[in-house]
């Protein structure tokens, strides 16, 4: 039987961890890369590279421009750098509407400033109609690490501590609702966001904290169950204390997601030092992507390479490695 890529092997959960191990770590193998964080760190420099498919390619609260400034910095700041510079590559489809171009173009210049990274080289293409979804964007990012500071899972140790630094869910069920017209609270929108300066405030009150990764394609499920493996340790969330907005959870309930395989697109996840936990934590409420930040739960000595959940009626059930992406091309 002849084997076909699927919308599932790109959206973050196991079918996306089988297409690395099995064609492009083989490939490409080099301890860099085997590393496997949302960047890859060069001497005293980070880089990152993403594509942006997302469809609508506008939603309330950015659209695909915005988004692929903020996930590239992101990327970057998770790392432990500091973001510099951005290249954005272009595919557009032949009548695709210049002023679309302009208003994409113009979210990605304020996100840029807001974050403080320049946008310094890129490429054009056009293909013909029908070879596109409009526009697809291509970025790469590169930083300067932090002294001091080692992001990885290799310093995951029990005891200590998982924040999130805000509710979960919002970017996926926005999106959702734009593509199927579905009617919600104008409070709820993307939370596409930059990130980097909220990261780098936490990492100045605590440098050792142990891991961050921001919580895109396959959500809270996919980033800790890929951090529990690399790490060799348990996981335990307390599901009262995970923030979710009630319109979100409602969302879910009617069409049975679980909130913890949603995208996001402004949400970090950082494990810290139990002894530094409640200084991050204030940290990140001060700022304003942070308000609504929570510590979730701990990393155990037990079940190594497992994620579970104490649900609020005391029970623990295991938070599997999602298959793929409930709602495809998210970002």
């Amino acid at each position: 039987m002849v084997r076909k890529i699927l919308m599932a092997h790109g959206a973050g959960g196991k079918l996306s961890a089988e297409l690395l191990h099995e064609i492009i770590l083989p490939a490409f193998d080099n301890e860099i890369l085997n590393e496997l964080h949302d960047g890859a760190k060069i001497g005293r420099l980070a880089m990152t590279t993403d594509s942006y498919v997302v469809r609508p390619i506008f939603f309330r609260g950015g659209n695909i421009g915005k988004l692929a400034i903020c996930g590239t910095v992101n990327d970057l700041a998770v790392t432990g750098a500091i973001p510099k510079y951005i290249s954005v590559g272009v595919i557009l489809e032949e009548g695709f509407d210049f002023d679309a171009l302009k208003k994409i173009v113009g979210a990605m210049a304020i996100a840029a400033r807001e974050a403080g990274v320049k946008i310094v080289t890129g490429d054009t293409k056009v293909v013909g109609r029908g070879q596109a979804d409009g526009i697809f964007i291509n970025t790469a990012g590169v930083g300067e690490l932090i002294d001091g500071v080692d992001i990885s899972a290799k310093n995951v140790r029990a005891g200590m501590k998982i924040l999130i630094s805000g509710t979960l869910g919002d970017h996926a069920t926005t999106i959702l609702a734009e593509r199927h017209g579905l009617e919600l609270p104008e409070n709820i929108q993307s939370d596409c966001a930059p990130l980097n300066k909220m990261i780098r405030e936490m990492l100045d009150v605590e440098p050792k904290i142990a891991m961050l990764r921001d919580a895109t394609r396959g959500g809270v499920a996919a980033v800790l169950n890929e951090i529990a493996t690399a790490a060799n340790v348990g996981i335990l969330l307390d599901e009262e204390k995970i923030p979710v907005r009630e319109e979100v959870r409602g969302v879910c309930d009617i069409l049975g997601f679980d909130v913890l395989e949603l995208a996001n697109e402004g949400k970090i996840i950082a494990i810290v030092p139990a002894e530094s936990s409640a200084i991050i934590l204030s940290v990140m409420r001060q700022n304003v992507y942070g308000v609504d930040a929570a510590e979730v739960g701990e990393v155990v000595k037990n079940s190594a390479g497992k994620v579970g959940l104490k649900t609020s009626l005391g029970a623990i059930r295991i938070v599997d490695m999602p298959a793929g992406e409930l709602v495809p091309r998210i970002c």
